[in-house]
Order: structure tokens, then sequence, then C-alpha cells
């Protein structure tokens, strides 16, 4: 069952595309957002309505990452990640409120939040060298230390 649903739509940008964060974006028809009965605590409304949503969709369709961000994605959906190949796909799921409006834009906040973090490039860590004075500093406690351990032993 695909949902063209409005909190969908709130998000597209102008080419009909919706905006994943981090420059990425996807169409909104390879979202398939399905909703099956929950289950946990909620007595006899848990029991007849389907308001667990679970919003799959392929990484194929996704645009606006680069390979290293693909494998970012890959490491940081983790279990969230099905299939392999061309099937691969990232499966959330939210059963949190009994809304299933909610509960899909739950799982569509975490989509975004997974594909917004994986656009991101983690800074290079850059060599420095330590200070002139730090370098004296530390050889200047360490000769301190030593005078102390020398003090302490027994002289004949």
């Amino acid at each position: 069952m695909r949902d063209a649903s409005p909190g969908i739509r709130d998000d597209r940008s102008p080419g009909g595309r919706v905006r994943l964060g981090g420059g990425c974006s996807v169409d909104p028809s390879a979202l398939d957002v399905t909703f099956a009965r929950g289950g946990g605590p909620g007595g006899q409304h848990v029991n007849k309505t389907s308001t667990k949503a679970q919003l799959r969709v392929r990484l194929a369709d996704i645009v606006g990452l680069d390979d290293g961000g693909f494998a970012r994605l890959r490491a940081l959906a983790g279990s969230h990640l099905v299939g392999d190949g061309a099937d691969e796909a990232i499966l959330i799921s939210d059963q949190s409120s009994r809304s299933q409006a909610d509960n899909r834009d739950a799982c569509l906040a975490r989509l975004k939040t997974l594909v917004s973090m994986a656009a991101k490039r983690p800074k290079v860590r850059k060599k420095t060298k330590p200070t002139r004075g730090s370098v004296e500093r530390r050889i200047d406690a360490k000769k301190r230390e030593g005078e102390k351990k020398e003090q302490r032993r027994w002289r004949d």
C-alpha cells in the first residue's frame, strides 16, 4: 500500500522530490509506506487498528550522495538495512504513537536524520606539532619527578 500523504508532500522541493537533508532527495513514489498492526501495550486499540508505520526506500533511489556517503549510510543504517545489490533498502518502522500520520512522520524524520548524517564528510584530523613551550614544560616536569624519586632512594 503506497501512501502519498500530506506529511510527505510538505517536504517537497520545487522539483517534486522529498528533501532528506545534506543536499539529498528522493522521489515521493520511491517511498513505500505500509501500515500494520502494532504490538505491545495499548489494549483493544492496538489490537484493532493498523497504526504501525513501515517506511522502505531503496538506496538506489536516493539522489545526492557520493560513494563515500553511501558507505557511511550503510554503516549508520546498520540493522535497518535489508536486501542486497540493487534491492538494498532501508526499512524503518515506528509504532510509538496511536496515529498513523505521526508514526509515518517519525519514520520519515529518522530517514532524514540518517541521510543527513551520512551526507556530512567527517573532518580529517591534521597532525600538529607541539609548541616549544609545551615540550619544555613536559621535560621540566619529567626532571622534577625524577628528582623526587631520586630523593626517595636509600643511600649508604
